[in-house]
């Protein structure tokens, strides 16, 4: 079966920092780009970052600029997000996903969904 699966979500104090990761199984990652996206209570599902297929171009929203970073491994098939200076509107579920178009904004475009990683930021 082929999937993606988001983790390493948790509570963390503001300021802080985590790093999610999206492993793929069943399918091979490199061929394709993967978004960020996330979705806090109440609020529309939106993008976080991107990055391309062979990791040399990456795109951040404007509202994790700076903090957050995205990598990726594509022999272990894994992509990372690396998020540094947690807010507290950072709070949400993060989702990983991967589709053959670079930074769509588009959901439907996406081919691949992971089930989603909770990111608490709170004192």
């Amino acid at each position: 079966q082929s999937q993606l699966v988001d983790s390493g979500g948790g509570l963390v104090q503001p300021g802080g920092s985590l790093r999610l990761s999206c492993a793929a199984s069943g399918f091979a990652l490199r061929y394709y780009h993967i978004g960020w996206f996330r979705q806090a209570p109440g609020k529309e599902r939106e993008g976080v970052g991107c990055i391309s297929r062979d990791g040399v171009a990456t795109n951040f929203a404007d509202s994790v600029k700076g903090r957050f970073t995205i990598s990726r491994d594509n022999a272990k098939n894994t992509v990372y997000l690396q998020m540094n200076s947690l807010k507290p509107e950072d709070t949400a579920i993060y989702y990983c996903t991967a589709g053959y178009k670079f930074c769509s904004n588009v959901m439907s475009e996406y081919h691949y969904w992971g089930p989603g990683t909770q990111v608490t930021v709170s004192s």
